[in-house]
């Protein structure tokens, strides 16, 4: 009975989807996953061949909430395509995404070939396997605290050249997927769609240049009238792209890219967040209306090989590329594991490509495999990928320490001075610690992982430098010949199989070099680090207490001036 009123009402059936998706990401949770992998679990029970919560006559109603769902999807992309990232990590990010990219694709499509895969197919996986996810990357990095770190800065640039070529790939498959509906793809007129795409770029333009920021500025002031005129904008543009024989999907990423220049796009961007992430579970559904599970094991071999290409071969190429451009094997191999994994827009090119009738449903359902296996194991190589460092550096020499001087220490000539401190972390207490002792007159040199704070303390004139406490061959290069006192004021741990606190790890290394001073770590549960000393660190230090102590002394001269 229960299943007949859900198969007769559509109400019922978006609310079994909502009641699994739910239920599905708790699950996800406890096994540290990301969401989308629970959004493409749903999709795939919800589809004919499980439980069927996708009926024939209710296809059409999920497949307009696709839509809206995708078309936000990109048109958060392309909100969020911020060239500043690209020009912070210079022409490396630039460089690294586009050969990265071009060698991924063309070993996938050699790939696919000899796995028996027709040429336009082996493109189109190809093309797919290319591409890494900006949702799974930026959670974890921001998760471990690395969005700041050299490697994670490089990852996102790398992820925004990659947003930059989907929009190229989006545009070709939307102008092929005109040409199919219209007409025949080798009768295309091309001189057409030319002048369509002009139009629609030169519109953008137009707007950018003379509506974006007064409109916007005009709607700040109603932060829930902004979120409707931006949806409306968005569903709005990916209409008129349709309708110039484009996709929703081209649409949405132009809407994004429109409303990117304004001062608001980040404030937007939050607002939709949780928006776009329900709708997206809708085009999850949406493709597993499409698939039938009972052929999708016949697609696991060449799936688990897809998958074994992506999940290490895809980082080794990162760690060469950068390798070659003079960077550590760390620093390479760090933001290969952060992008070893398919991007969700690997599965929307995939649906364009069986909407065009390029592909058929085989090749959705081993896109959509490979997607599941690299975003779900990828998900553990990141919050690892420190100890899968450990791990090749002990067994692999390619990994292995060189005297070699890396990209990381170029213009840091601080490090070949002598000082008497060094202060790991140089953020708010770190800073003022190092600006403390540089005025009573110890020669100071800072580090830090974030190379904005790295520029802003050379500019203050502290001598900086570029290091990640996690790193055992960084710390084995510092001046510590002269150095008295080491200061730890930074993030104590690191996740992985084990929590592993830096202070305690960092000191070990230190002390295995030679140093013999003083090393002094902070920490805010002074119950929990009594076996500090045991470590090497004599000197622990509660910023709080210490804080609190200072502003009491202050409080209590005020007292006395007054009394």
């Amino acid at each position: 009975m229960i299943a007949a009123a859900i198969e007769a009402s559509v109400f019922f059936q978006l609310v079994g989807i909502l009641v699994l998706a739910s239920i599905i990401g708790l699950i996800s949770v406890k096994l540290k996953q990301p969401l989308i992998v629970a959004f493409i679990m749903t999709g795939l029970l919800v589809g004919p061949d499980a439980l069927n919560l996708v009926g024939e006559q209710d296809k059409e109603t999920v497949e307009t909430l696709a839509q809206f769902g995708i078309a936000l999807l990109l048109f958060m992309v392309g909100l969020k395509l911020d060239l500043g990232i690209i020009k912070q990590t210079g022409a490396v990010a630039l460089l690294v995404g586009i050969v990265q990219v071009a060698v991924t694709f063309l070993l996938g499509f050699l790939i696919c070939m000899a796995l028996g895969l027709a040429p336009v197919e082996a493109g189109f996986v190809g093309l797919a396997l290319a591409f890494s996810s900006t949702i799974i990357a930026v959670k974890l990095l921001s998760d471990r605290r690395s969005i700041d770190s050299l490697y994670g800065r490089i990852a996102l640039g790398i992820l925004i050249v990659q947003d930059l070529l989907v929009i190229l790939a989006t545009i070709v498959i939307a102008a092929i997927t005109g040409a199919t509906e219209g007409q025949d793809f080798q009768n295309l007129d091309y001189m057409a769609v030319f002048l369509k795409a002009f139009m629609l770029i030169a519109a953008t333009v137009l707007f950018i240049r003379y509506a974006a920021k007064p409109i916007t500025h005009m709607l700040a002031r109603n932060t829930e009238l902004m979120v409707i005129f931006c949806i409306s904008f968005a569903v709005l543009v990916a209409a008129i792209s349709e309708y110039l024989n484009f996709s929703k999907e081209l649409g949405g990423l132009i809407a994004g890219i429109a409303l990117a220049s304004t001062p608001y796009n980040n404030v937007i961007a939050a607002r939709l967040t949780t928006l776009r992430d329900f709708m997206l579970l809708f085009f999850f559904a949406h493709l597993g209306a499409h698939i039938h599970l009972d052929g999708i094991l016949d697609n696991l071999f060449t799936a688990l090989v897809l998958s074994v290409f992506v999940l290490v071969l895809k980082p080794v190429i990162i760690t060469v590329i950068m390798a070659a451009l003079h960077f550590r094997k760390r620093t390479g191999l760090l933001t290969g594991i952060t992008l070893s994994q398919i991007s969700e827009f690997s599965l929307v090119l995939a649906a364009m490509g069986l909407g065009a009738g390029l592909l058929d449903e085989e090749i959705l359902k081993l896109v959509t495999l490979v997607g599941l296996i690299t975003m779900a194991l990828s998900t553990y190589g990141i919050v690892y990928s420190g100890q899968i460092y450990i791990f090749l550096e002990k067994h692999f020499t390619y990994f292995r320490r060189s005297d070699k001087k890396y990209r990381e220490e170029r213009e840091q000539s601080d490090l070949q001075h002598q000082y008497d401190v060094l202060v790991f972390g140089l953020g708010r207490y770190g800073e003022v610690m190092a600006r403390l002792f540089r005025e009573q007159g110890y020669n100071v040199l800072g580090v830090d992982f974030d190379p904005d704070v790295i520029r802003k303390a050379q500019h203050d004139g502290i001598a900086a430098v570029y290091g990640d406490a996690a790193d055992p061959e960084f710390a084995a290069h510092l001046p510590l010949q002269h150095a008295k006192i080491v200061v730890f004021s930074f993030h104590h741990y690191m996740t992985g199989p084990l929590i592993t606190d830096l202070r305690r790890t960092l000191a070990n290394v230190l002390r295995e070099n030679g140093y013999k001073g003083h090393i002094a770590a902070t920490t805010h549960h002074p119950e929990h680090d009594k076996d500090l000393p045991k470590h090497g660190i004599d000197v622990v230090l509660d910023p709080f207490e210490g804080a609190a102590f200072h502003a009491t002394e202050q409080m209590v001269d005020i007292l006395k001036r007054e009394a």
